[in-house]
């Protein structure tokens, strides 16, 4: 969690830099250029100004809700965020292992997904034994929880 804060933090703190040096110098040299009905580089620093302004407005949003996650109250004994999950997958008798992370840090090759992926949200709240049916974009796929590792465990 910290890493991501870090992370949300530094992208922040880059673009309000933009925002409020970088693009206000660009937009003045665009002006002093004249008309600024045809003023391409005028045109483009405005439209990256409204672009940055709404990207800062998502990042502050997002680190607030990251700001207000309470590990304390993610399960010790069940899937949750953080958690690490060995699941079989019955229809292909194939061992997969997962990490349950925020959108932030997905990567499905490293099976890093999201808990508010289809397979994250079937398996959030589940035991080792716990089977589940997840329905994905290419049906449905039921698997069975092997082991598990929490964020609590994987802290330790």
């Amino acid at each position: 969690m910290e890493e991501l804060k870090r992370r949300l933090q530094e992208e922040i703190a880059a673009l309000e830099n933009e925002l409020r040096i970088e693009l206000p110098r660009e937009i003045l040299k665009a002006r002093a250029h004249g008309d600024l009905s045809e003023n391409a580089e005028y045109h483009a620093a405005k439209e990256r100004q409204r672009f940055v302004d709404a990207r800062l407005s998502q990042l502050k949003t997002r680190l607030r809700e990251i700001s207000m996650i309470d590990v304390s109250k993610i399960p010790h004994d069940r899937v949750g965020l953080g958690s690490t999950v060995l699941v079989l997958d019955i229809d292909k008798d194939e061992r997969i292992r997962y990490k349950l992370v925020t959108s932030e840090d997905v990567d499905v090759a490293k099976g890093l997904i999201s808990t508010s992926s289809p397979i994250g949200r079937g398996l959030l709240g589940k035991q080792v034994g716990d089977s589940v049916r997840i329905q994905i974009p290419g049906g449905v796929r039921e698997m069975e929880i092997i082991e598990l590792t929490t964020i609590h465990q994987a802290a330790e």
